[in-house]
């Protein structure tokens, strides 16, 4: 989907072109005639935008803008892929995944192992970025590439690559709704009322839900069905069958890798060099992917949920959020930059900016301007994480618009469950 014009500029309404007229005729006064423009009130970009009685945007109302005025604005060549390009950032993960692993077992020194496994961790998190991208069909215009290549960076991380990518896909098609979403939905009051205290507490608090990745492979989020390993599970079409057939086969692959290396270096070092990184790696998942959804910038905007024919493509996928990361945005492939991916999952990660920059003067308001990182780590992203797991419990069972609303007696973990 390219579009090679760039998206029109209008100018402002109730502006008249001011004329002077000078008469000609020497030996007389000139006279210069200029319209009076003062008592027309000039109209400004931002009056486009649907405002609520206090004067602030509501980002919830429908926007003045279209997916193709967006679609207009980006620059024809960010759709572009470039397979080297994605292979060479491809071989600089898995260099520095080999590099600081050798590194840290020929060392074996008890103080360097925690930052191993952060370093390490994060980029088994580069990796599931690499194959998320080969999921969208943005590494290359190969889809055989694309599919052989996620499928060896997924694996390599116990991610079922055709599995996560189907229900991915699901997500995407139906970002900001409230019941058909796939990733980080809400849950009414109705469902959150049936959840015991354990469960509530192990996806809807800190820091237990950022340890949510492996167990939604296996059994989804609460009240969807199934697995991502299960060929026979509803995310998947009878045509679909094989591919997570597929799929499983690499990861039985991996786990004989696993097996083997654990029997020649011994427990202990498959649990520093694999184990422990694997869980830092799914900390960031849940991290990232969990901020793409929550937790607005402004403390005091509640991010909209959508039913019904309030819902659209365009307005689920405004209510996603860009982040800055700091150091980790390059290092995990700009994957914070979020707003255009999800609505134009084909843009390669290294277009990513470009293109939102392009679009940022359509979108005015709709685009929430990331906080910058005032370091070069992102502690300041603990504010919102926090801020939004405190309040962001479940939503209303009826209403087109929702947002999130706060349980007063949220459980402790270890409370008696219903």
């Amino acid at each position: 989907m390219q579009c090679l014009a760039p998206s029109p500029v209008l100018a402002p309404l109730g502006v008249r072109r001011t004329v002077a007229r000078v008469a000609p005729a020497l030996g007389r006064r000139t006279v210069v005639r200029v319209a009076n423009i003062a008592a027309v009130p000039e109209a400004t970009a931002s009056d486009r935008f649907k405002r609520k009685a206090d004067g602030s945007y509501d980002l919830s109302a429908p926007p003045p803008f279209n997916l193709a005025d967006l679609r207009a604005a980006i620059p024809a060549h960010c759709w572009e892929k470039n397979s080297a390009k994605s292979m060479a950032h491809l071989a600089l993960d898995v260099a520095v995944v080999f590099g600081i692993a050798a590194v840290a077992f020929t060392v074996n020194q008890w103080w360097l192992w925690p930052l191993y496994w952060v370093a390490q961790g994060t980029m088994f998190w580069a990796l599931f970025v690499v194959g998320h991208d080969c999921g969208h069909q943005s590494f290359s215009n190969n889809k055989t590439l694309n599919d052989f290549v996620g499928h060896l960076a997924h694996a390599s991380i116990l991610v079922p690559y055709h599995g996560w990518r189907i229900s991915h896909r699901t997500h995407h098609a139906n970002h900001g709704h409230v019941e058909n979403d796939e990733s980080w939905h809400p849950v009414t009051k109705t469902l959150y009322d049936k959840l015991d205290s354990w469960a509530r507490v192990g996806r809807l608090s800190l820091p237990w839900a950022l340890f949510a990745f492996p167990f939604y492979l296996w059994k989804r989020s609460p009240g969807k069905e199934g697995s991502h390993y299960d060929p026979s599970c509803d995310l998947f079409t009878a045509g679909e069958r094989n591919q997570v057939m597929t799929t499983n086969a690499y990861l039985i692959g991996m786990l004989a890798v696993l097996a083997a290396c654990t029997i020649k270096l011994g427990p202990l070092a498959i649990l520093n060099l694999y184990v422990l990184p694997y869980w830092i790696n799914v900390m960031w998942l849940d991290l990232v992917t969990y901020l793409h959804h929550h937790g607005s910038h402004d403390a005091n905007e509640e991010m909209p949920w959508y039913r019904g024919e309030e819902w659209s493509y365009l307005r689920g996928g405004l209510t996603t959020i860009d982040r800055d990361y700091g150091i980790f945005n390059k290092i995990h492939h700009d994957i914070g930059t979020h707003v255009v991916h999800h609505l134009f999952p084909q843009i390669p990660h290294y277009n990513l900016e470009e293109a939102t920059a392009a679009v940022k003067p359509v979108m005015g308001p709709y685009y929430r301007e990331p906080t910058r990182s005032p370091g070069p780590l992102p502690f300041h992203l603990i504010e919102p994480l926090v801020r939004s797991f405190s309040k962001d419990h479940f939503v209303k069972n009826t209403g087109d618009i929702v947002y999130y609303e706060a349980d007063p007696a949220f459980p402790k973990l270890g409370a008696a469950t219903k």
